[in-house]
C-alpha cells in the first residue's frame, strides 16, 4: 500500500513539475487555440508543435485535438478554464497521428466523450510505444497513456450541442491520412482541418495521398470561409490553406513531369528543388521524402 502511494505521489509531482507554458490565443468570439511550434517533436518542445483548439459551445467546450501528452492536455484545460470555466467537454480527434490525440486520457478521466475516425480501430495499437514517448522527455510524458476515441466515426455526421450545429466531415478519400475529419461549425463560419492544412512548415506526405489531399483542400477552398484552422500553423484566415495547396500542386506537377520524362526516383529526389518553398520550416527534413513518396504514388497510379 505504501509503495503504491509513493508511486502515485511521485507521478503527481513529476506532472506538476513540468509546464509547457501554454497560452490560448483568441481566434474569434467563440474560438481559442494553442498554436504549436513549426518543429518536429523533440525533447525541447516535448510535443508542443501541434495545434489544439477550443470552441465555446455555451455550456461546454468543444476540443479539437487533445494534444501530445496528458500534461499538455491538463495544462491547456486549466488555461482555457481561466477564460471560461465549464465542467464538460466533447473532444474530436482529427486523425490518427499521435501528436494530436495522446491527451485523450486526461479528457476521458474527466468523463468526456472523444470522437475519432474508425481508422483508429484499424491503424492504432494502443499497447505499442508511441512516437511521442520515444522523442520527448519522460517528465513531459508522465501519466500519458494511449487512449483511443470512445466513439468511432465511419462516415460524415452532424452533432447538435447547446444549440450549435457541428458537422464532422469525413474526407472521402485518403488525404493526409486514411481517416481525416474536418470539423465545420456553420454558425461560426469556422472549419478545423487537422493536418489537411499546414501553414507554417512543409507538410508530411508519408501517410497520405497527394491527389486525395489536393482534392480535400479544394473542397475547403470552395467553402470560402473566413476562419480556416489547420493542425500546424497559426494562420487562421481564408488563406490558411495556401502553403499546403501550392506546395502539393507543384510537387505533383514536378514529379509527374519527371516520371513522364523517365527520370528515375533517385534523380528526381536530387533535382526537384522547388526553391520557392526552401525558406519554409522543415523543408530540409521533409522535402526529399515527400518527393519520394509522391513519386511512388504517381508512378503506381499511372500503371
Amino acid at each position: 500500500m505504501m509503495k503504491s502511494l509513493t508511486v502515485l505521489l511521485t507521478s503527481a509531482t513529476l506532472l506538476s513539475a513540468f509546464e509547457y507554458g501554454l497560452k490560448p490565443e483568441k481566434v474569434n468570439d467563440k474560438v481559442y487555440c494553442f498554436f504549436g511550434k513549426p518543429e518536429v517533436m523533440n525533447i525541447k518542445n516535448n510535443g508542443n508543435m501541434v495545434n489544439s483548439c477550443f470552441v465555446d459551445l455555451g455550456k461546454q467546450w468543444l476540443v479539437i485535438d487533445s494534444g501530445p501528452t496528458y500534461a499538455y492536455a491538463k495544462e491547456a484545460w486549466d488555461e482555457i478554464s481561466a477564460v471560461k470555466k465549464m465542467p464538460k467537454a466533447t473532444v474530436i480527434n482529427t486523425h490518427v497521428h499521435d501528436d494530436h490525440w495522446l491527451g485523450n486520457g486526461f479528457y476521458i478521466s474527466r468523463g468526456a466523450e472523444v470522437l475519432g475516425s474508425s481508422a483508429f480501430e484499424e491503424e492504432v495499437n494502443p499497447s505499442a510505444v508511441t512516437r511521442m514517448e520515444q522523442r520527448v522527455s519522460k517528465e513531459a510524458y508522465t501519466l500519458t497513456s494511449p487512449k483511443l476515441p470512445t466513439k468511432f466515426i465511419d462516415q460524415s455526421r452532424t452533432l447538435h450541442i447547446d444549440g450549435n450545429e457541428i458537422r464532422l466531415i469525413k474526407v472521402a478519400q485518403k488525404a493526409h491520412t486514411s481517416g481525416d475529419i474536418l470539423v465545420y461549425l456553420p454558425k461560426m463560419q469556422t472549419i478545423f482541418c487537422g493536418d489537411v492544412v499546414f501553414n507554417d512548415r512543409i507538410p508530411s506526405l508519408r501517410d497520405g495521398d497527394i491527389n486525395g489531399w489536393i482534392a480535400a483542400l479544394e473542397t475547403v477552398r470552395a467553402m470560402q470561409l473566413p476562419y480556416v484552422i489547420g493542425g500546424h500553423g497559426n494562420r487562421v484566415g481564408s488563406d490558411a490553406i495556401d502553403l499546403t495547396y501550392r506546395y502539393l500542386v507543384e510537387l505533383r506537377d514536378e514529379v509527374s513531369e519527371a516520371i513522364d520524362n523517365d527520370v528515375g526516383i533517385e534523380d528526381a529526389v536530387k533535382t526537384i528543388k522547388m526553391d520557392v518553398f526552401s525558406s519554409a520550416a522543415l523543408y530540409d527534413e521533409m522535402h526529399a521524402q515527400n518527393i519520394e513518396a509522391a513519386y511512388r504514388m504517381l508512378e503506381w497510379s499511372d500503371e
